[in-house]
């Protein structure tokens, strides 16, 4: 079961990334969940540099994260910091990649924190 699960977001991923990329002027915002954490990365796939990266175990965050309760919200959180170090990086506009998974959950609370943190998309 898995293994099928996998397989069919490794194939919505590649018909994903064939309609979107990142350039310098707009990277991507990319999403990877695990089990526990879920990662965030800015990339200009131009020139395949990672831009941004947070997750939930940025240490920025330890001490937001072990008092909020539950994934949806340490994902809201991871959100708003990637929202936030990309503005400082004066970028403002992104491509959100959602990688293959439903915008559902966990994916669409890093994209309504990194909306609320001033990122537009």
């Amino acid at each position: 079961m898995i293994k099928r699960n996998t397989n069919s977001r490794l194939r919505s991923k590649t018909r994903i990334r064939k309609k979107i990329s990142g350039t310098a002027e707009v990277p991507r915002l990319s999403i990877y969940r695990s089990i526990k954490q879920i990662y965030a990365q800015i990339i200009d796939d131009s020139t395949g540099n990672t831009l941004v990266a947070v997750s939930s175990l940025s240490k920025e965050l330890s001490d937001e994260i072990k008092n909020s309760k539950g994934k949806i919200s340490k994902s809201k959180l991871v959100g708003n910091l990637i929202a936030k170090k990309a503005l400082e990086k004066k970028i403002s506009n992104v491509v959100f990649d959602r990688n293959g998974y439903r915008y559902h959950g966990r994916v669409q609370a890093i994209a309504e924190g990194a909306r609320e943190g001033g990122l537009k998309f």
